[in-house]
């Protein structure tokens, strides 16, 4: 804790000081600035709120480890070639799961908070003090859900009774005086404060047009998408669903599918040079500035799965069963390319999803796209016991994808497990399947060779860094983490 309490002394005595707008920097010396005079204005915090964006691009987070442990860790991805990254993934061995930068969580969480507590008394117009603010709540939401997910159990869905999830703050820590030691809140606690930042995110954000320019920034149908997300994770089939057509119907998506990528433009969809994915609804926007060549020959998604970049690491290929859910027709299996790769053996397979087409290994990074929407619908119909409607929506995906329609006679568990193998050919590397089996309280498959691993043990929850426990003894390790 005292580290995170050193970041935030940081962050008010070094890390606002960058985030002051350039006519400041004119008048004074960058080191003299105090926090008051570099948020004095709104360029101030949106520069804030631009840095917590950042965030997200980090290799421990969206930049790769989001993207890639969920399929390592699950039954999507196998190591072809040891470079020590990711081979305790693979095994679900102990203390080996998603290692989310712990502190650029709390930074990033700590910058909307900074944001949301004082930009209303900023000098600027207030339409955009307010969407700074709406962004801000989207982000943390987005925060907070996804540290949740990977230290703690869904809320219904608790191994033993255990319901601990984050610590939860939302307030700003600028100094000593703000720090504090902190208890884990429950998981329905976060549940619900996700829940308030992105009602509130909807009510104050703008509308964005279908994979348009809009969607670099959070937007309405992202946070109704988001939500319906979290609703579907909390076991709010209903909310979950209604939610899903709200963001539908903010994005022009329509119930048969039209609005969604086909069969015309799906491959170039992931291999566009510039703009976001035509079915992104909200998506990161990375540039050369963003990172160094180095860094994306040693971390890009790109670099880990590919083989179209010279000196890619290309560690990473498809499981055979995977390979196996794709049907005959399906575009989606164009993603993944048969090639070679030198000492290793079996099927190899290159994907074309993260070609870094925007040179160097850098590409954009779709986060939330619209068929997330009609698969969240569809489960969440089927849950609710509606197989019409989800059947419906399952095959207006499909149809889109260059699939026939299944049979009306698909129900219940069956239907079920159709809408989860097409979530899984769907989402493969977009980081959605070790918390699609987790979520729904599922054992963790794998490939060949590692052994399944039971929802009720103990490496289904990440354990929490131990330094974090030797400097705040209110914290609790997650369950037979010793």
């Amino acid at each position: 804790m005292k580290n995170l309490i050193k970041i935030f002394v940081l962050f008010g005595g070094m890390t606002v000081f960058t985030a002051c707008s350039d006519e400041l920097l004119q008048t004074e010396p960058r080191q003299s600035l105090t926090p008051e005079v570099a948020l004095a204005d709104v360029p101030g915090y949106q520069a804030l709120l631009n840095s917590a964006y950042g965030k997200l691009r980090n290799f421990s987070y969206y930049g790769q480890q989001m993207i890639i442990a969920p399929d390592v860790m699950a039954d999507n991805l196998r190591i072809i070639a040891n470079t020590g990254r990711y081979i305790g993934q693979e095994s679900n061995a102990d203390r080996q799961h998603i290692n989310l930068w712990y502190t650029a969580f709390w930074t990033g969480i700590n910058e909307t908070n900074v944001i949301l507590a004082g930009v209303d008394a900023a000098k600027g117009a207030d339409a955009d003090k307010a969407a700074i603010k709406a962004q801000a709540l989207f982000l943390r939401a987005l925060f907070y859900h996804d540290l949740s997910k990977v230290f703690g159990y869904e809320p219904g869905r608790e191994v033993k009774g255990w319901d601990k999830s984050v610590i939860l703050r939302t307030t700003p820590t600028l100094g000593f005086s703000d720090a504090d030691f902190r208890e884990r809140a429950t998981n329905a606690q976060v549940y619900e404060q996700i829940e308030k930042d992105l009602l509130d995110a909807i009510a104050g954000l703008p509308n964005a047009t279908l994979g348009s320019a809009g969607v670099f920034r959070a937007n309405k149908g992202a946070a109704q998408a988001l939500l319906a997300r979290v609703y579907l994770y909390a076991g709010r089939n209903s909310d979950a669903a209604n939610m899903a057509s709200a963001a539908m119907t903010s994005f022009g998506i329509t119930d048969a599918g039209v609005g969604l990528l086909s069969t015309t433009n799906y491959v170039s969809a992931f291999a566009a040079t510039s703009g976001p994915n035509p079915e992104s609804l909200f998506e990161l926007e990375q540039r050369s500035v963003d990172w160094s060549t180095v860094d994306g020959v040693n971390n890009s998604v790109s670099s880990l799965v590919s083989n179209v970049g010279t000196s890619a690491q290309f560690i990473l290929t498809a499981t055979d069963d995977l390979i196996a859910k794709y049907e005959s027709g399906d575009i989606r299996r164009s993603m993944w390319v048969s090639t070679t790769r030198s000492g290793a053996s079996g099927n190899i397979f290159r994907n074309e999803k993260w070609r870094g087409q925007k040179g160097d290994f850098l590409q954009n990074i779709p986060l939330i796209r619209g068929s997330e929407l009609i698969l969240i619908r569809a489960e969440a119909r089927q849950k609710l016991a509606n197989n019409t409607g989800a059947l419906a929506d399952l095959n207006a995906l499909r149809a889109r994808r260059g699939l026939a329609a299944l049979p009306s006679t698909l129900t219940g568990t069956d239907l079920f497990n159709r809408i989860m193998d097409e979530r899984r050919v769907e989402f493969a590397l977009e980081g959605h399947r070790w918390f699609d089996l987790k979520r729904n309280g599922m054992t963790i498959t794998k490939g060949a060779g590692f052994t399944a691993l039971p929802y009720t043990d103990y490496r289904i929850l990440a354990p929490l860094p131990q330094a974090e426990l030797l400097l705040n003894n209110k914290l609790v390790n997650n369950p037979e983490y010793k």
